[in-house]
Parts: C-alpha cells; sequence; structure tokens
C-alpha cells in the first residue's frame, strides 16, 4: 500500500520542496468540504484546493453543463455538440464532437460527490481515481520521463483533444476503471487556459499507473542524475 507521506518525501527528494504539491481526486458518497456553486468553468474553483482547502464537486456546485458531463454527473446536454463545434469552434462539425464524446465511453458517476485534495492534506490514497500535477515544461521534463522509465508503450503518455475536465478527469477516471497504463497531458483547451497558470499545463496518472510508477521512482533519472540536478535547480529557482 502506498503511503501518502512516503510519496510527498520522494517528490520533494525529486522535485524540490518548491514545486506545486499535486491534487488527489476522487469520488465519494459524501463530500469532504463545503464548496460553493462555481460559474463557469470549476478549474477556476480548483485554485482552493490548490492552496490547501479541499473542494469537493457535485451537479449543484458545477455550473457548466460540459463540466457536468466530464465528471459524469449528467448526461450530454443536447447544445454541446453544436456549442463546441459553431460557437467554440474546436472541432468543424457538430457530429464530430458527438463522435469524439462516444469515443470517451465515459460511464455515469456512482457517487454524488468529485473530490480534489491536496496531497499534504490527504491521510490515505483510498478511493482516489487520480494524480493531478499543474506542471510547467521543466515539471513535465520529469513527469514524462518518470512514466516513460519502465514502460516502452507508444502512448505511456498522450495528448488528447478536449475540454480542460475531460482531459483531467474523464479520461484518467476511464483509465483507471480498465487499470491502464496512459498519463495524459492535458488543459491546452483555451477555454481553460484562463484559469491556470500561463506556463502551466496538466500531468495526470490514473491511480493504476501511479501504483506501478512508485515502484520504480527511486530507481529512474530523478533520483542522482547529474541532468536533472540541473533542471531541479531551476524548478527550485522558479517557484
Amino acid at each position: 500500500m502506498i503511503n501518502v507521506q512516503d510519496f510527498i518525501r520522494n517528490y520533494q527528494e525529486a522535485f524540490g520542496t518548491k514545486a506545486p504539491l499535486p491534487l488527489l481526486f476522487g469520488y465519494s458518497d459524501q463530500p469532504i468540504a463545503e464548496t460553493s456553486k462555481i460559474g463557469g468553468c470549476f478549474f477556476k474553483g480548483l485554485n482552493e484546493a490548490r492552496n490547501g482547502v479541499p473542494v469537493s464537486l457535485s451537479a449543484e456546485v458545477i455550473g457548466c453543463g460540459g463540466g457536468k458531463l466530464y465528471t459524469g454527473f449528467s448526461d450530454m446536454p443536447e447544445r454541446v455538440p453544436k456549442f463546441v463545434s459553431l460557437t467554440e469552434k474546436y472541432k468543424k462539425t457538430p457530429e464530430m464532437v458527438k463522435d469524439y464524446i462516444d469515443s470517451l465511453q465515459m460511464q455515469r458517476a456512482e457517487k454524488t460527490y468529485l473530490n480534489f485534495i491536496r496531497v499534504d492534506k490527504a491521510e490515505t490514497f483510498d478511493n482516489v481515481e487520480g494524480i493531478l500535477f499543474y506542471a510547467t515544461p521543466d515539471m513535465l521534463s520529469g513527469l514524462c520521463g518518470w512514466a516513460f522509465f519502465d514502460n516502452n508503450e507508444p502512448d505511456a503518455v498522450v495528448s488528447l483533444f478536449g475540454s480542460g475536465c475531460s482531459t483531467v478527469v474523464s479520461m484518467t477516471v476511464v483509465e483507471n476503471a480498465r487499470n491502464g497504463h496512459r498519463c495524459f497531458l492535458g488543459l491546452f483547451d483555451p477555454s481553460v487556459r484562463p484559469f491556470v497558470g500561463r506556463n502551466e499545463l496538466s500531468f495526470t496518472i490514473p491511480f493504476s499507473r501511479f501504483v506501478t510508477m512508485m515502484d520504480t521512482m527511486k530507481e529512474c533519472f530523478l533520483f542522482d542524475s547529474h541532468a536533472w540536478k540541473k533542471v531541479k535547480a531551476r524548478i527550485e529557482e522558479d517557484n
């Protein structure tokens, strides 16, 4: 069983004590925090979690129809394909949007709340679907390299089309359910960009993959590598 404090020690040894700690996210029947309704993109509300205050999302808390869909709290609103294609202009046709959403093979959430909590505020990894890192390019160098260390599959790390909530939540949850190995780069969606740092993307590890990555973490270049020490020093300078 992975211990939270062990992970934090390893992570800070690898990336430095100034690197932002990741968020854990997973579903529950009861909220772990009282969270007010979030109008628009719910990523603006995740800044609280990043600052150490847990966030509990639900169908009532999320104000965005797409956010409710991609967290599994609702079926696809009828207007979404046309909105994404004709208004946001992210796909050429509404049919392409519908095909994309169908391809995700999302399931409706079985529990009422989706909780985000900074790892140092969590006691265990119980009921965690994924681990969300807000990462600069230097951090992505380390996170991607860690994922590649024991995995030669061409999809060890992938970047797929989608909203911020789909690339972070939907894809990770589906991957975890299938006990998969893919990690996800995200937050390329222009609609979510105003709510994250200008030099940040997301790197999400499904818990199914996190378990195996933790087993090999201290064997990879993140520890005692001359090249990585230079990058780590810059991460510490920038934070």
